[in-house]
């Protein structure tokens, strides 16, 4: 036995044959109690995931701007994108990387689904390979197929739909906004293509695996519309503000509020010399709207209570 069958396929194996004894032996619902379980083992390498999608396509502009700028120069346009990710806090690898650290972990509970479905005697001998000597174990053997009336160990067209549409939706809400006409015609290949070839798989490989990725699917859809909303998906929805965005529209409400107050109106108070002074030498001035004259320096600001000071008109 390989390191891969001994440290990871095994484990997984048995853990999902203990399940369904426990889970009145319906082999359905380990399926969906051990997808659950990894989902929830595996939440933080999928929260990081998805934060760094969303931060990939909010960058997508800027990216756009430097290539523009710097398209010819192809280390200068390297260098400033790999100061953009810095500058954002943006990783180009954090998409991708705990993604590969998950695939061992999908690999392994698809190839566990598909053994313990063993049926025939040849399959029966090829998965006591990857038994635990324990007596539970040995007793579940054969497990049983049978769940809401479908038969796990052959392919089934209401799981297959159901896996295609969850996988739609799943891409739609991810897709990218864009106005490239090119990148939307990529973004329409993958929302088509890759639910559409998860469809065909769940038709030809056993229902078990369908019930896996349906269940799958559906966990990301729920991660994803608590992260982003439902983003593409529903054009005028928008996304979840988070903590930080809520910190600054309620910084942006308190700043407009100050400049919505009415000013503070006041008198200004002339001395009598003063105003002599300004009587003789500002009056032309006052009537092409000028402003005060330099000499004057005291001034006191009275806020208005009750009424004017200034007499009434008649």
């Amino acid at each position: 036995m390989n390191p891969w069958e001994l440290i990871i396929l095994q484990p997984v194996i048995n853990v999902l044959i203990m399940l369904t004894r426990y889970l009145f032996d319906i082999f359905g619902l380990a399926i969906i109690a051990l997808t659950i379980i990894v989902r929830l083992v595996t939440l933080p390498l999928t929260l990081r995931q998805l934060r760094a999608t969303k931060g990939m396509q909010e960058l997508q502009p800027k990216i756009k701007e430097l290539q523009q700028k710097y398209g010819k120069d192809k280390q200068k346009l390297a260098a400033e994108q790999m100061k953009l990710y810095k500058e954002s806090g943006v990783s180009a690898t954090g998409c991708l990387l705990p993604m590969l650290v998950q695939m061992p972990i999908w690999i392994a509970l698809f190839q566990a689904i598909l053994l313990s479905l063993a049926v025939a005697p040849e399959s029966l001998l090829n998965l006591s390979r990857f038994l635990y000597s324990w007596p539970e174990v040995y007793a579940m053997l054969p497990l049983g197929n049978d769940f809401l009336g479908l038969n796990l160990a052959e392919g089934n067209l209401i799981l297959a739909i159901l896996v295609g549409a969850t996988m739609w939706v799943q891409q739609k809400m991810v897709m990218p906004v864009t106005t490239d006409s090119r990148q939307q015609a990529q973004s329409r290949m993958m929302l088509w293509m890759m639910p559409l070839m998860f469809g065909f798989f769940s038709l030809t490989f056993p229902s078990g695996l369908a019930l896996y990725w349906m269940v799958s699917n559906s966990i990301t859809i729920v991660i994803q519309y608590y992260m982003t909303g439902w983003g593409a998906l529903v054009p005028s929805a928008t996304g979840k503000p988070g903590s930080r965005d809520k910190k600054y529209m309620r910084r942006i409400a308190r700043v407009e509020q100050t400049i919505t107050e009415p000013p503070v109106e006041a008198d200004i108070v002339v001395s009598s010399s003063e105003a002599g002074d300004y009587g003789s030498s500002g009056d032309k001035s006052q009537e092409r709207g000028g402003g005060y004259p330099p000499s004057l320096r005291t001034v006191r600001r009275q806020s208005r209570r009750g009424g004017s000071h200034h007499p009434k008109r008649r």
